[in-house]
Formats: structure tokens, sequence, C-alpha cells
């Protein structure tokens, strides 16, 4: 008998456990599982898998049987709870096979809260995430004590919950995989930032997409706290059936209640005061994505109780992540910016719009079937000129040709093309990496791109 309380599990010990997916959230969920007492079959379906591998990637092997392939029936009738990695689907046939024989089927978070003290900000939505998760738990590290940043940003929940005390805030980006699955989860402050059509293969729906999303507020009380994006028609009119207090943010508009952007000004507006929380120029980051991602990190900051000293304070200190529109350096007068990350069309069309200068663009690579034309008439007079490289080249000049922006040129490599935007830019301007492509061909990965074109930045 599983000893219940709030829907937690209080007793692990000699509890039998199917972990399902042997990557890194299945390996710290195991461990995990195995510290508090339980014996673990750790399993990967792909009967091509290596179980010599999956052993090396286990601090101890004690209480844990690695199952590739077929899962017997003996086992089965032996395990007493299921825990997903969040890349297996719930409606495969060994998932809906336990759940049909009334066995609980848990995610990685839902084990991970059952372990889980202090405090928690609940961090969703379909892009932005990963960003406004860093920069929240920047702002937390600058007045709590005891900050744990976890989830989808890379740092598996249950690989952390041990170290969790009473007085610590946790900061956990959240996936619709992982929420899909949770049942007692509850975040003192949730956020949904935006919600537009992704992963539709695995939730079929776009209403199972969005009730995923919504998930992170199941537990939620009058006394939680969800922040929303105004501006997203579908998270305003579910903020109004919440139970919870709902916090609006709006990158468009003056709100009555909540926090908004007002010509360069990020202010909070409740009842008749007006607090200034920052002028976007003192920010490291760029672009109106990046502001509401503010406005949404500002929100969570109060009701978290954090000053607003501390606030301004880690604001004016956060740099973007890594090959997002990442401020590399500024040399001779011109500023680099790194975002590598913009592997189509869509994301770099954000970069663009980042820019507050004249702009020296470094576009091209792998070819993904993409259409060229939004992101070139995206420039506006913005882009000085554009150098292309990589697969793409040509394509990407003919849809400039057509678009009738002429002012391109190509070069054979990265290094090339760096020579020519030094040459470009003058002082007051900027130089962009922003492909618009993946990065296969001339690259590992967008990571490897990025890498090296700060490297040629810093060694100017």
């Amino acid at each position: 008998m599983i000893n219940l309380q709030d829907g937690r599990i209080m007793e692990f010990k000699d509890l039998k456990v199917l972990v399902i997916g042997t990557g890194v959230s299945g390996i710290a969920a195991t461990e995990l599982l195995v510290k508090a007492g339980a014996y673990v079959y750790l399993y990967d379906g792909n009967d091509k898998a290596d179980p010599i591998a999956i052993k090396g990637k286990l601090k101890s092997l004690d209480n844990v049987s690695i199952i590739v392939g077929d899962l017997a029936d003996k086992i089965k009738d032996n395990v007493e709870l299921v825990v997903l990695s969040p890349g297996v689907p719930t409606d495969i046939p060994v998932v809906t096979e336990f759940v049909d024989r009334d066995i609980k089927v848990w995610g990685e978070i839902e084990l991970a809260y059952a372990f889980s003290k202090g405090r928690i900000v609940g961090i969703t939505g379909t892009n932005g995430k990963t960003t406004t998760t860093a920069l929240t738990g920047q702002i937390m590290e600058e007045y709590f004590k005891s900050v744990f940043v976890v989830g989808n940003i890379g740092i598996p929940y249950t690989q952390m919950v041990t170290k969790t005390k009473d007085a610590s805030v946790t900061v956990a980006e959240l996936s619709s995989f992982q929420l899909e699955t949770i049942k007692s989860f509850h975040p003192n402050v949730s956020m949904v930032l935006n919600i537009t059509p992704d992963h539709l293969n695995r939730h079929y729906t776009m209403e199972n997409y969005i009730d995923a999303k919504f998930n992170i507020t199941m537990n939620q009380t009058k006394d939680d706290v969800c922040v929303l994006n105004y501006e997203d028609e579908v998270l305003r009119e579910r903020g109004k059936k919440l139970g919870c207090k709902v916090v609006y943010f709006s990158s468009k508009r003056a709100l009555d209640n909540g926090f908004y952007l007002d010509g360069d000004k990020i202010l909070c507006k409740e009842g008749d005061q007006v607090i200034e929380i920052i002028d976007v120029n003192e920010l490291q980051i760029l672009g109106e994505h990046n502001y509401e991602n503010v406005m949404a990190a500002s929100a969570a900051a109060f009701a978290m109780g954090v000053s607003l000293e501390a606030l301004q304070s880690a604001l004016r200190k956060f740099k973007a992540v890594e090959h997002r529109i990442e401020f590399v350096a500024e040399k001779n007068g011109v500023k680099y910016y790194n975002d590598s990350k913009g592997t189509n069309p869509d994301a770099a069309i954000k970069a663009i719009n980042a820019m507050r200068t004249k702009t020296v663009l470094i576009g091209g690579g792998y070819d993904k079937d993409s259409e060229f034309t939004e992101w070139i008439n995206s420039f506006n007079g913005k882009v000085k000129k554009l150098v292309l490289i990589g697969q793409t080249a040509k394509k990407i000049a003919d849809d400039a040709e057509k678009c009738g922006f002429k002012d391109y040129c190509f070069a054979d490599s990265l290094e090339q093309a760096m020579d020519i935007c030094k040459e470009t830019a003058k002082p007051g301007e900027c130089v962009l990496l922003s492909p618009a492509c993946a990065s296969w061909g001339m690259f590992k990965n967008f990571e490897e791109r990025g890498r090296i074109f700060k490297d040629i930045v810093n060694a100017m």
C-alpha cells in the first residue's frame, strides 16, 4: 500500500518503481528513488539500447535492474509506481497498460515534488521559457540564500530536490510534456508566457496542448499567483477561469493592474500606485519579447516578496542566455551579438527586431526548406549588409532580390564573413549572427557556430 499525504508519497522504502527512459531525467529519477529506499526497474523500450552504456550513467547499481526491449509480465506485476521521462508519450501501450490497472503514473516533476521543500515558481509557455527561467532564478538569487533553477532548462528537478530546505526557492522551467503528468505539483507562483501551436504530434490537438500547459495551475489556490501575457487571447480568456490571483503583463498597452511597457520604461500599476521597474536601456538583453520576459519575471519577484532594489539589481546584471541575442563585446565602437540559436526565419526575425541601430547581418546555413522572404522583409531599412554563408546562401540571395534587397554578399566561411563585417560596420552600429538556418554542414551544431563567432570577436 502506497502511503500518501496531500497526494504525495511519504514512504518510498521497498517501493517497486518502473522508470521509463534512460536519459538525463530517467537517471536522475532513478538515483533519487534508490536514495529513498525504492527498488527501481530502469527501462528502455528500444531493444537496441546498450545496457552497459546505461549502467555507466549510474553512480551505483544497488537496487536497480536495467531492462531493454520487452518488459516481462512478472516485472509488470511487481510495479507499484511508474515514472516517465518527459520524452515518453503517455499513450504508448506500456504506459496505458499500467493506467488501466490503476497503477500510479507520474512524470519526473511529480516525483521531485514528493521530496520538495520550500516555495516554487513554475514557468511554462511556447517560447521564452529558458530566458525567463534563468532571469527569474537570478532575481531570486539576488534576494534569497537558497535558490535552485531546474527543469527543462537542463538540470533535472529530481537531481537537486534533496538539497531544498523550507527556506528554499525553486524556479522550474516546465514543458508541456512535463506538465501533462503532474498530479499534486503545486507552485506558489506559475507563469504561462504565451501559447502558439507546438508539439501537436504529441498532444494531437491545440486544446490538449493548452490544457497541458495550464496543468501548471491545477493545484493553485486563492493564495497563489499565476502570471499571464495579456496580449495572448488564449491566456487572457483562460485567466478568467482560474482560482488563483492572476497578474497580467503587456508590451502593447497600459494595464490598470499589472506590468506593462510604456515607451522605454517597464512599469507596474496596482490600484493608484505606479512603480517604475526599470528603463529598458539599462538592460543587457534586447527586444520586445525579452521585455515581456522581464515583466513576467518581475511579476513573479513581487509575488515572492523580492524587494524592488534586489529586482532592479538583478535585471541590470542579467545577460542573455548563450546563443540567444547574446551580447558578446564591443570592438572599436561596434557591438557584436550572437544569435546562433536563430535557426529558423521566425526566430531570426525576433533578433532583427531587437537591434536598435544599423546592423551587419550574417545569415545562411543548412537548408531546411525554409522560406526567407518574411525574414528579409523584416530588415525594414535596419540591415546595412547581409553576409551569406552555407548551403542556403544562393537561395537567400534569390529571395533577397525578389524582395528588392540588394545589399548582400557571399563568404566561404564564418571567418571570412567576420572579416567583411569588421570592414563594413562603423562605430555605433552592430554585427549580428542570426542565420535563420540550421548549422549542419559547416558546424556540428548551433552551439559550435556561436562559440566560434564569439572566439573571433574576442580575439579582435
